[in-house]
Parts: C-alpha cells; structure tokens; sequence
C-alpha cells in the first residue's frame, strides 16, 4: 500500500508539473515566477483530493464517464490552443523544441480538464444526491403560481432599462426594418421577414392607438420583453413539473432578471432576442415530451418549431438538421410526431416560398451565406500564394483583386462580401459548381492558409478567453424617419449604473464567465457529455437544437465576436444545467 501511494504521488506530481507548465505559457509567466510554484503546489493539492473523492464515487471509474472525460478534455484542449499557441512559442526558431513545448503545454491542459471533468462528473452524475438537492418533497405542493412570479420579476428588472432606452435600442439593422415596416423600402428576408412582420403589427397598433411613431416603436419593444419573459415562464412551469425545489427556480430566474445583458437586450430590436426566446421554449417542449406527451406541448413544439425555422436564416437550417434525429428518435410515437414535424416543414416552406413570393419578399444575396469560403479564399489571395491561370481567372472574373490586402480583415467578412457585390456576383451564381472546385482545389493547396483564416473567423464562439463588447447598445440609430432615443428616465445616477453593470462583465472573475461564448460552448459540450454520465441518453434530444444552431454559426459567421450571433445558448444555460442534472424519469 505505501508503494502504491507513493507512486500515485509521484504521478500527481508530474501531472501538476504538466499543469504548471500550461498555465505558465497561457498566463504569460515566466519560469521563475513564484505563481507558477503555487499552481504546481494547488494542482498536486487538487489532484490528490480528486482521487480521494474518485475512490469514494464508483460509478466515475466506468468506461463512459472516462471515455467522455478524455474526448471533451481533448477537444478544450484543441480549442484553447488554436487561438493561443503562436504565443507560447513565439521565442523559439527550433522546430523541434517547438512540438516539444506545444506537446507539454496540450498535456498540461489535458491533464487539468481531465481531471477537472472527473471532478464535475463525481457530482452531477450522482443521482441520488443531487435529487435530495433538487426536488421538494411529495408532501409539498410548492409556491403557487411561483413561474408568474418569475415572469413579473424579470419585467420588473427590465422595466428601468426600458425607461431608459425609450423606445427601444434600435441600430442600423432596426432601422431597415422599420424602413420596411414604413414601405419605404421593399420587404427583404435579409433581417427575416416574419420578424418584420411581427414588428408591423405592434408598429401598427401602436400607432393606431397613440398616433406617435415612438409609441408605436415602444409598444413592439415592450412585446418583445413580454416575450423573453414568457419563454422564462414556460422554463420555470417546465421545471415545476419536474418538482424542482422554488428556491432553484428562484435562482435560475435572478440569473435572468439581474445578468444586465438580459435587460439590454430585451429592449433591443433585433431579431436574435425573440430568436433566443423561441429557442429556448423549443428545447423546453422536447424536455417535457421525454416524460409524456400532451397536446398543450405538441402546440408549444409545433409554434417554437415554425418560429425557430423562419426567425433567423440560419434557424431553417439548423431545423433541417434536426429533423432526421427527431424522426429516429421518436420512430416509436410515428402517429403523432411524425405527421408533427412534417407540419412544422410545410408552415415553414409555405410561409418562406408561395407567401414570399406572393408578397415580393427579396431573398438575402448568395454571397451573404458564403462568409467563411470568401474569407479563406481572401486570405490565400492575401498571402500572394501561386494560383494556376484558370484559377485566377474565375477570381478576377469576380472581384477586382487591387485593393483586396487593404480591404481584407480576418474577423469581419462585410468587406470581402462588399467587394463580391461590387463585382460579378451574377457570374459567381451562374457557376457555384466551378467555384466550389477552385474553393477545395485552394484548400488542398494551402490548408494552413484556410484553417488560420477559419480560427480568425470563428474563434470568439469557441474560444473562452477572447474580449468582445456585450450589450452596448445605446438609444436610437441617426435617422431621419421620425424616431429618436427618448428616455423616460435619466441622469448621472442611472448612466453610471447602468455603465457599471455592464463593465462588471469584463471585471470580475467568475461572475465574467458568464459573459464568455466560449464559456457557453464549453458549458453546452460539457452537459452533452454529462447525459453519457448519467447513462440518459435520452436527453441529448434536448440539447439538438441549440447545438445544431451552433453548427450553422460555425459555417456561415460574418464576424468572429458577435454575441448576439449565440445569445439564444447564453440564453439557455439554466436550461442546459437544469436538464443536465434533472432524472427525466424522477
């Protein structure tokens, strides 16, 4: 026995070594520097107490839970080090002590969320314990009404900013909308035309009622809280019918009601709030129907269902990819899903073809889906790589390629897009199979080119320690159409506050990670590996839609930091950590 424990320190011991040498380079320490002595000695503390805590925990020693600990530790790995490694070698010129500083920082992390993960999975795969904690007992009927509460409660929170930001906070894309809404311009399904429509009706009505061009913009803004509310709401009843304790429910709501973002975005007119919302009471349905299924939710799943496929582009397309795993997954209730789903794809092709066309809705551009292809093809144009004269010719036959260097930025595809518009799109859409084969014929030629410009593109909604401003939306975009920011409320107290609430974010830790995409991602992946856990495997239906989202993001993002492009998983990650740690068969 004291063999065995003195190897196991021994083990730990080099494991917190590993450790100490990735936070070393991902902290920009030095070797000598006295912290990296502390993590070492806090990484052997750490490790030597999990392996007691593991030993008293049986079921975290199974082949799936250490299978899923090793994949997701893998891939945070990955994903940490893709943005970050250039800097931890950045001193070196030898190639060969390059792989070996990369090969010690990647098994350091690895170790350390390996580690971390069996620790996390010892607790949320502890069934017993964690109902104890979770659901009140058979005797207690609970809060009556508490889910209301929960929605008045947001609303109240909200209120100040609403007040504040009378109307609304309306940028650019808003503006369009209501240029729309006005018939000033023709009907475009570039900010979805069904979100445009919601907004005239609340337009309309508004101003039929008030005669005020601001009422009437304030009457959608309030809607659109209401609506955010609402999808709380049906998260809190969700949670009741699991017989989840009030005081849990109470904390998910002041997750909502106090993170500030929430309340800024709830008066923002954007499609990505109302998007986030419907999400989030999609998912709910799914949740629900794992225990049974009733017509009240087959009429939320089936409204969520139209609504998450028409309100954003890239909804539609990630609802197609869920249809084949929720035709498997409820293959045994065929009668009452399947003729369900397929109800949901007819509304959606009525609404997105005959009813748009009828109405002369115009269509988003090809370019405006080919982000990532044009950012990757930009930068081998950039990097003055040898193209064959074919090749250069379908590129020139596009675009003007004199000022691509000064017009190119490897985080924000508006440029490239811009300069494809100003040239020869009709060209490039007559000929989508020949530019798709320069496209591969590139990548295969310079895949560190495509893969870097890929990283750049992409990295803030994988990458968990990348700045980026959240909710700094304020008042009323310049316009001329009559509608201005108009505050109801005002002052040097309530802009400090407001400022302050905001920045807190980006100051303090932990509360910070809450502000972090890469957090959510991680979060997301984590919870997905936790029903491998649990052995419940059923659950993974609930998370489908947020991750299928996530994979149409990941394809098609113009920009690498925009929170709004993911705010529906910030937005349900209550949701994911109730259904990760809920029994759906309690």
């Amino acid at each position: 026995m004291q063999i065995y424990n003195i190897r196991l320190l021994i083990i730990n011991m080099i494991e917190s070594f590993f450790t100490s040498w990735a936070f070393m380079k991902a902290g920009r320490m030095e070797p000598g520097n006295i912290l990296v002595g502390v993590i070492f000695l806090l990484s052997l503390f750490l490790y030597r107490r999990i392996n007691i805590r593991l030993t008293a925990k049986p079921f975290v020693n199974t082949r799936a839970t250490r299978g899923t600990a090793l994949i997701l530790s893998a891939l945070f790995s990955i994903f940490y080090m893709a943005v970050d490694y250039p800097r931890y070698i950045e001193l070196l010129t030898n190639r060969l002590f390059q792989v070996l500083v990369l090969t010690a920082v990647f098994l350091g992390f690895f170790i350390c969320f390996y580690k971390v993960l069996l620790l996390l999975f010892s607790y949320s795969g502890d069934k017993e314990a964690l109902n104890r904690i979770l659901y009140r007992p058979e005797e207690s009927s609970g809060i009556r009404h508490f889910p209301l509460y929960c929605f008045l409660g947001c609303l109240i929170c909200w209120f100040p900013y609403f007040l504040y930001q009378y109307p609304g906070i309306m940028t650019p894309d808003s503006i369009n909308q209501l240029e729309q809404v006005l018939g000033l311009i023709g009907y475009s399904n570039h900010h979805p035309f069904v979100h445009t429509m919601i907004f005239s009706l609340f337009y309309h009505i508004g101003f039929f009622i008030s005669g005020d061009m601001v009422a009437a913009v304030s009457l959608y803004t309030f809607f659109q809280m209401c609506f955010l509310a609402f999808s709380i709401f049906y998260l809190e009843q969700t949670l009741e019918m699991f017989r989840i304790r009030w005081e849990i429910m109470a904390a998910v709501t002041l997750f909502y009601a106090l993170v500030p973002y929430h309340a800024v975005f709830s008066v923002t007119v954007w499609k990505d709030i109302p998007f986030a919302a419907v999400v989030l009471l999609f998912s709910c349905s799914l949740l629900r129907m794992t225990r049974r299924i009733e017509a009240r939710t087959l009429t939320m799943f089936v409204g969520s269902g139209v609504m998450v496929s028409l309100l954003r582009s890239n909804g539609w397309y990630g609802f197609l990819f869920c249809v084949p795993f929720l035709l498997y997954y409820y293959r045994r209730q065929f009668k009452v899903m399947f003729p369900t789903i397929a109800g949901i794809l007819l509304a959606s092709v009525i609404v997105k073809y005959p009813v748009m066309n009828a109405l002369d809705v115009t269509q988003p551009d090809l370019i405006e889906s080919l982000a990532i292809p044009t950012q990757q093809i930009a930068a081998v144009l950039c990097n003055d790589r040898q193209l064959t004269d074919e090749q250069r010719t379908l590129v020139e036959h596009v675009i003007d390629t004199t000022y691509i260097k000064e017009l190119y930025h490897p985080n924000f595809a508006d440029n490239m897009k811009e300069l494809v518009r100003a040239g020869d799109q009709e060209y490039l859409a007559e000929h989508k199979w020949e530019y798709f084969k320069l496209w591969v014929e590139l990548g295969c030629s310079y895949p560190e080119d495509y893969a870097k410009a890929y990283v750049q593109q992409t990295y803030g909604y994988w990458y968990p320690d990348s700045f980026y401003p959240v909710a700094e939306g304020e008042g009323v975009s310049a316009t001329s159409l009559g509608v201005s920011h108009t505050p109801l409320i005002g002052g040097p107290i309530v802009i400090k506050a407001k400022e302050i609430a905001l920045k807190l974010g980006g100051m303090v830790p932990i509360y910070g990670m809450l502000w972090s995409m890469g957090f959510a991602f991680y979060f997301l992946l984590f919870c997905i590996g936790n029903t491998f856990v649990r052995q419940e495997k059923s659950k993974l239906i609930c998370y489908l839609p947020s991750f299928a989202l996530y994979l149409t993001v990941m394809i098609a993002t113009p920009v690498a930091t925009d929170f709004r492009y993911v705010y529906f998983m910030v937005f349900s990650l209550p949701f994911y950590l109730m259904t990760t740690i809920i029994s759906v068969h309690q």
